[in-house]
């Protein structure tokens, strides 16, 4: 069976079953175990005394072990399971936990919530969870609009980039694009810590998502049925500070006729980032709901895609 057909059910078992509680308190998750892997890696390579350009290429070469290990981990695993149904089917068990789908939309829920209900405490609380900002200086806009922006990015780097580069090349491409988003997650940062040891894992996080990134803004204009979506994302998406996060974010600024990113707060910073969608209203708990429900409609759009990808590789 095709690598489509593989990830396609590992899709399904991570939308119905997540990752358990009680498994993560027992093995942790892979991502877990890679982001040893990078600690351990910054904590010995990443000598702030040294040179940037020494700095950047250790955090080169720290990033690029990470990224081989995560490789031939998921290259022997596939090389030793069993044809057919039974290895397709352990295939997916294992690349499932590589997708965020469903933790995702369990994540932004526990926003939308208390949010819903005025709670504004247990609201920052949440999405304390799912955003970098300090959420003490969140208004309820700015917790609305922080979450929906997480939801709209991480629909791309969560679901739609894994998808991609697995039904591309397997599991070995899934644990690869892993890989790299995590150590960007961890070490691509532009402050003086990570600036020079993650500037590699940084830019190339931007390489790998390159596509994802327009699939999902273009997936949530069709999940919308929104022109707006599209059109504010054409205009709006290559004024974010990031080369791809723009892209699903304003398509979700658009569908929901508010105003996303702009100024925000990041431990003593202010970071005065442009307005996607500039003029529209702020999100409030309804927009939050809504952008919930965009967020299941393109997914079970792209999973409409990619199960009839699958029928026409498998008729080939």
């Amino acid at each position: 069976m095709s690598s489509v057909s593989m990830i396609l059910v590992a899709w399904a078992i991570e939308a119905a079953f997540g990752w358990p509680d009680w498994l993560y308190r027992l093995i942790r998750h892979p991502v877990v175990w890679l982001g040893w892997c990078v600690r351990w890696l910054e904590t010995r390579l990443n000598n702030y005394d040294w040179a940037h350009r020494v700095r950047y290429m250790l955090g080169a070469l720290a990033s690029l072990l990470v990224i081989s290990l995560a490789a031939m981990a998921a290259f022997a695993i596939t090389r030793v399971l069993p044809q057919g149904i039974t290895g397709l089917l352990v295939e997916a068990l294992i690349a499932s936990s590589l997708i965020a789908s469903h933790s995702l939309y369990t994540h932004v829920l526990a926003v939308a919530k208390p949010l819903a209900k005025r709670d504004l405490s247990d609201a920052q609380k949440a999405v304390s969870l799912v955003v970098g900002r300090d959420p003490s200086r969140l208004d309820e806009a700015g917790v609305a609009r922080a979450a929906l922006e997480s939801l709209a990015e991480n629909t791309s780097d969560g679901v739609t980039a894994p998808l991609f580069w697995g039904a591309l090349f397997g599991l070995p491409g899934l644990a690869v694009y892993k890989a790299i988003n995590t150590l960007d997650s961890m070490i691509g940062h532009r402050n003086d810590r990570y600036a020079a040891f993650g500037g590699f894992a940084a830019r190339l996080d931007d390489v790998a998502n390159i596509v994802p990134a327009r699939l999902t803004g273009l997936v949530f204009t069709l999940g919308s049925a929104s022109l707006k979506a599209f059109m504010v994302m054409r205009q709006d998406a290559r004024h974010h500070r990031s080369p791809n996060a723009g892209w699903p974010e304003a398509a979700m600024a658009g569908a929901l006729g508010v105003r996303l990113s702009g100024p925000r707060s990041y431990d003593d910073t202010t970071s005065n980032e442009p307005w996607l969608n500039e003029g529209a209203p702020d999100p409030t708990p309804v927009h939050l709901k809504r952008g919930l429900t965009i967020y299941i409609r393109s997914l079970a759009l792209a999973a409409c895609l990619l199960l009839i990808l699958s029928l026409l590789l498998e008729t080939l």
